[in-house]
């Protein structure tokens, strides 16, 4: 396997969102685009099974791309309902630790811009209602989850798509869509009230051309058929007026999509004016692996949040800690013994 020691794979936490190293946030925007060079079986972002199957990108129409990795036919609402009630148990044990959990799930890219779909592709009836479940079956077991069907018509569409055309990420605007709906959820949990911080004050919106991701692994002739993105994303600030070592009242936990180039911190400390930490890794290393190490750190034990923001995507639901061929190899763990972590690193 061909590897870039360059890369730096690590969870980044930023605990002081408002005053982001704009050269590192550069850098990794950078070091998503530097994929194109490498093989796609060493690409991070890609779903182990997926790079073994070479089907990484899927042809749309109007030249978008969608990634080849996540069924929209499939239905595998039943073992996304099973990872439901693990993120219950999670939630549960957090709660009596005092911090409250609110999960986010990135909607698949295919369900939310199923008009872009090529003739003779389409999402299966079971996938088109499987978020909806999800979500259904949250509030049965009082899971805290933020209704992200609610967040996508919240998008404006005239200012920028809700995903990323040839990327695999949503836009910055659904991005700060989520975030709006995340700081109601956890304005409506009651678990902020008395907590006093500063919020993150946000940049004019800019716009990058580059090319997107999943471009990036199509063969050169293609790539330059389908051609680059624009990235409509706010400038980021220099300043941003917390104190020096600030403590996070609230931790994000999850993959690029909230990765500080598209936004989601800086939109929720914005908006609850309130101090907002960060721990994000690539989607190879996945939700359990991320969040495990996150409650092992030395940070969250000398700063812990009043809330976490657990943050998943909908095309990787019905994979848990074990799942074998999903993950990295050092991701992957059997569901007791992930749970057994967690309940030590709580206690």
């Amino acid at each position: 396997m061909q590897t870039n020691p360059t890369l730096d794979m690590k969870p980044t936490t930023i605990r002081q969102p408002g005053t982001l190293d704009t050269a590192h946030d550069a850098r990794r925007r950078r070091l998503l685009l530097a994929f194109a060079a490498l093989p796609l079986a060493s690409l991070p972002f890609v779903p182990r099974t997926a790079r073994a199957a070479q089907q990484a990108v899927i042809e749309g129409r109007d030249r978008w791309l969608f990634p080849g990795w996540e069924s929209f036919v499939e239905d595998e609402t039943p073992a996304c309902l099973r990872i439901v009630d693990l993120i219950g148990k999670v939630a549960d044990k957090m709660a009596a630790r005092g911090i409250h959990c609110t999960t986010v799930i990135a909607p698949l890219k295919a369900r939310a811009s199923a008009d872009k779909l090529a003739d003779g592709q389409a999402v299966s009836d079971a996938v088109m209602k499987r978020y909806a479940a999800l979500f259904a079956h949250a509030a049965e077991i009082k899971l805290d989850m933020v209704d992200g069907e609610a967040a996508l018509k919240a998008v404006d569409t005239s200012a920028d798509n809700t995903y990323i055309r040839a990327d695999y990420h949503w836009s910055a605007h659904t991005s700060e869509a989520f975030a709006d709906a995340t700081a109601e959820r956890l304005r409506a949990s009651k678990v902020l009230d008395g907590a006093h911080g500063d919020g993150t004050p946000l940049g004019d919106w800019t716009e990058e051309v580059n090319y997107g991701d999943l471009a990036n692994l199509l063969p050169p002739e293609r790539k330059r058929a389908i051609g680059k993105d624009r990235f409509i994303v706010r400038q980021e600030q220099a300043e941003g007026g917390l104190l020096a070592g600030a403590a996070s009242i609230v931790h994000v936990v999850g993959n690029s999509m909230v990765q500080p180039y598209l936004g989601f911190p800086q939109k929720l400390s914005n908006v609850l004016e309130l101090p907002v930490g960060l721990t994000w890794t690539f989607g190879d290393t996945g939700p359990w692996k991320t969040l495990v190490d996150y409650l092992e750190s030395a940070d969250f034990k000398q700063n812990t949040p009043k809330a976490i923001v657990w943050q998943f995507n909908e095309g990787q639901m019905m994979f848990g800690p074990g799942a074998t061929g999903q993950w990295d190899p050092k991701s992957i763990q059997p569901d007791g013994d992930w749970l057994a972590r967690v309940e030590k690193a709580l206690a």
